[in-house]
């Protein structure tokens, strides 16, 4: 095969896996590639970690608005609903909107929050600790962050699977197991957001100091958030809160059994487990993608980028770019410096970053601590996704030791 002849797009392909045989070639000999795309006009997959952090850089010339986000094109109606999420703004609309809620995840609001997830991290394992074989993706790394996020939107614990199953139906578009349709996705979204106002309507009888309560209260120029803006705001956070911390714990934890060497390196030095989360972020990349629009004529690596083409950035690549790190094929806890892009760079850099790391920090804390045998017990099954790079089934075995 040829550079020129590469498929990115193709769904099937991420169910093995990320394709880093392939980004490895396009990096090597076609940095910015023209992909085809099913249906559409196709894009430019671009590769090198240089250059997804200048696109990143550069919303006037490259949008995240005039297309939205992600890969296929949206009909009008459509792209001028999902404009109002603030993943697919740019600024200075982006600059205000994030403040609204930019100051429930700063690093010092974040951490007061540790004793809390170490409870519920603690209650996660608790239930699985004396089983003798689990699904971990969801008896553990789909439980915390689901707890984690009803807490600071205000959902009952009650309610918390609503998510769970809202927010598979919504990022799993591509896999049948969780979506038939399209449509399918825009009725999960309906009954989120009537959710999300149930909740409001609660919160405006008794106010709280939860992010509904904050969202609720926020202004922008003066003017208070519409019932739309405040569902999409909901949403965001709902699905972005949980699903990409899921996939990172699951990812982690399965790179510590493939790689047993590393993991005993950890067990025998804790001290090293923030390094070590980092390398997890880094080998995981939960988020495979986003889109931009160029929105000028613009010339990349000789490849002439028109007005309207899509351009779209490949982290996965990006985090295993031999120019940016060294010996990126190997997973290594030890890794420093590790400026790896899965949270992304610029303007957009995740609002969640913060307490992603801290539930990663204390679940494999608490993990290692009480369950440092586990084993795999059979296949994994990946989400079907060149968006989400997910886990639907990572089957362990918990060893008596562990008991």
């Amino acid at each position: 095969m040829q550079a020129n002849e590469i498929d990115v797009y193709d769904l099937d392909t991420y169910v093995k896996g990320i394709p880093h045989d392939l980004f490895r070639r396009l990096r090597a000999e076609d940095p910015v590639h023209f992909n085809p795309e099913p249906g559409g006009p196709g894009f430019w997959a671009v590769t090198k970690y240089a250059d997804v952090v200048m696109i990143s850089k550069e919303p006037k010339t490259f949008s995240s608005s005039r297309g939205a986000t992600n890969i296929w094109d949206l009909s009008k109606e459509h792209l001028s609903i999902v404009q109002n999420f603030i993943v697919n703004m740019d600024p200075p609309q982006h600059n205000k909107f994030r403040r609204l809620v930019s100051g429930g995840f700063t690093p010092r609001m974040i951490a007061r929050l540790e004793p809390f997830i170490r409870e519920a991290a603690l209650r996660s394992i608790d239930r699985v600790a004396h089983m003798k074989e689990c699904n971990f993706v969801r008896e553990v790394a789909a439980e915390l962050p689901l707890i984690v996020i009803a807490d600071l939107l205000g959902v009952p614990q009650e309610d918390r699977h609503k998510v769970f199953d809202w927010s598979n139906r919504l990022i799993g578009f591509d896999d049948p197991e969780f979506q038939t349709s399209f449509e399918d996705g825009v009725i999960a979204a309906s009954e989120l957001w009537a959710y999300a106002n149930s909740l409001a309507e609660i919160r405006k009888r008794t106010p709280g100091d939860d992010l509904v309560g904050v969202l609720l209260t926020a202004e922008v120029d003066g003017e208070r958030l519409t019932e739309m803006e405040f569902d999409q705001f909901f949403l965001m956070l709902a699905v972005a809160g949980n699903e990409t911390t899921r996939n990172a714990i699951s990812g982690g934890l399965l790179a510590l059994m493939e790689h047993p060497e590393q993991r005993r390196k950890l067990l025998a030095n804790p001290a090293l487990l923030p390094s070590a989360i980092e390398e997890m972020f880094r080998w995981v990349t939960p988020v495979n993608h986003f889109r931009r629009t160029a929105t000028r004529d613009v010339e990349l690596r000789g490849k002439q980028i028109r007005e309207g083409d899509k351009v779209v950035m490949f982290y996965p690549s990006a985090n295993h770019d031999e120019d940016a790190f060294s010996n990126p094929d190997a997973f290594d806890v030890t890794r420093q410096p590790n400026d790896h892009l899965s949270f992304g760079v610029g303007q957009h850099f995740c609002l969640g970053a913060s307490l992603a790391r801290l539930e990663l920090k204390v679940l494999f804390e608490e993990l290692l601590k009480r369950l440092p045998n586990i084993e795999l017990a059979g296949n994994v099954r990946r989400l079907r996704s060149n968006f989400i790079n997910g886990y639907k089934e990572i089957p362990i075995r918990l060893n008596a030791s562990n008991a």
